[in-house]
């Protein structure tokens, strides 16, 4: 399973081209794409038109939809925010944490455009499909 972040579906929704479109493109072919309840969240709440919430909300929810949260996963993510600060690294971004820590903990693959999940890949074992 490919955990697909809204870093990626901002870029796709927004028409632009990067490597990460390419992989979501090859993916739909030959692997289960999932999507985090956090992500539906960020990816709709910058939608403008109704209509192209509307469209996006029945691609994203076309998709098994995971709950990312939850007590384990709070717990674990605050766990693996502060082991990244016992390095040095500063996690901008909370959603990021937990997302991060969901794919840590399910074995799912992460595909993103983030820089934000590089210490969960480099230090804490987070898969990335590149």
């Amino acid at each position: 399973m490919v955990i697909v972040d809204s870093s990626v579906w901002i870029d796709l929704f927004a028409g632009r081209t990067t490597p990460q479109i390419a992989l979501l493109d090859d993916l739909a072919d030959h692997e289960t794409i999932g999507v985090g309840d956090l992500v539906v969240c960020e990816v709709l709440q910058g939608i403008r038109s109704q209509d192209q919430f509307d469209r996006f909300r029945r691609v994203l929810l076309g998709l098994p939809v995971f709950t990312i949260g939850g007590t384990h996963i709070a717990v674990a993510a605050a766990a693996n925010y502060r082991a990244l600060r016992q390095r040095g690294l500063t996690v901008r971004g909370t959603i990021d944490c937990l997302i991060a820590t969901f794919c840590i903990e399910r074995g799912h693959t992460l595909l993103h455009n983030d820089r934000d999940f590089d210490p969960f890949e480099q230090h804490l074992g987070l898969r990335v499909l590149r």
